[in-house]
């Protein structure tokens, strides 16, 4: 199911994200469940969709359409992320209409990141369009014709969905950027990381008036030194001192256990201005049926 007709039925939206394995998934292999599924079968029941990274932080993975499609046999729906990072805008029309054949309903789409963060860091960038084009071209083959103008034989039919950052400084200008995603195609939000619900409060009192769903999204801080590495090295994202002192204040074991603890004081805090949630869990996704029965 659509994204966008849950958010039409007034439902409050719950998403989480997976990253696909770093190796071949084949249907007539038995035995082991692959991790992303397993990630996946975690949170089965308490969210709407799972997110399918791709190539995230630049890092070579399996393809996140093949992952997609994998998870959506389980019986799960997939929202397919797609970057502008690894591909022209020839192969990221036919992979949306290879998405769409295969009976993909959402997508995201992002810019992506830098190969200098990843596992090849002599990698070649491609960036040949950036998010908002990829979301005016994926609007495009929705409405039946390519980025050219040529007539499709048949029309997707895709839930277009995009990121906002609300830490960004000035945020003006992301919101600009943010209007022009709109503008493109982009029919509901996925945040960045945002650890003070007043910086989300002051994004969403100047975005009510674009009527767009918008999810919180929330990375887990599985430890101080994580929070640590967040500030330091993730553009557009800071992780309160308060976070990190928590989290540092007990033992490895009791981790988790502090992490859903924070997790619920800032949801709880910003769920009144937000039309759902996405949980970015990093391998932690055991704990989000906590958090969603304490909800």
């Amino acid at each position: 199911m659509k994204l966008t007709e849950l958010f039409d039925k007034g439902e409050f939206v719950i998403t989480s994200e997976v990253g696909p394995v770093k190796g071949c998934l084949r249907s007539k292999d038995g035995g082991a469940v692959p991790q992303c599924a397993q990630e996946a079968e975690m949170v089965r029941g308490h969210v709407h969709a799972i997110n399918v990274t791709d190539n995230q932080s630049a890092v070579m993975r399996l393809g996140s359409l093949a992952a997609s499609v994998r998870l959506k046999e389980r019986g799960f729906e997939p929202v397919y992320q797609m970057t502008c990072r690894d591909r022209n805008r020839i192969a990221l029309q036919s992979d949306l209409l290879g998405a769409c054949s295969l009976g993909i309903d959402n997508v995201l789409c992002l810019t992506g990141d830098y190969t200098s963060l990843g596992d090849h860091k002599s990698a070649k960038s491609v960036f040949d369009i950036d998010s908002v084009q990829l979301l005016k071209i994926a609007k495009g083959l929705n409405e039946g014709r390519d980025m050219m103008g040529n007539a499709l034989t048949q029309s997707t039919n895709l839930a277009l969905g995009a990121v906002v950052n609300p830490n960004f400084e000035p945020l003006d200008l992301q919101l600009l950027k943010m209007e022009k995603k709109i503008e493109a195609g982009a029919e509901f939000f996925q945040t960045q990381a945002v650890y003070d619900p007043a910086v989300f409060e002051r994004m969403t009192k100047k975005t009510e008036k674009f009527g767009v769903p918008i999810q919180y999204g929330i990375v887990i801080v599985k430890s101080p030194q994580m929070g640590k590495f967040m500030n330091e090295n993730v553009s557009g994202v800071n992780v309160p001192d308060w976070i990190i002192k928590e989290m540092g204040s007990v033992s490895k074991e009791d981790r988790k256990k502090k992490a859903v603890e924070i997790t619920l004081k800032l949801i709880r805090e910003i769920k009144p201005m937000v039309q759902g949630l996405h949980f970015m869990p990093l391998g932690w996704s055991d704990i989000v049926p906590i958090i969603m029965k304490a909800l």
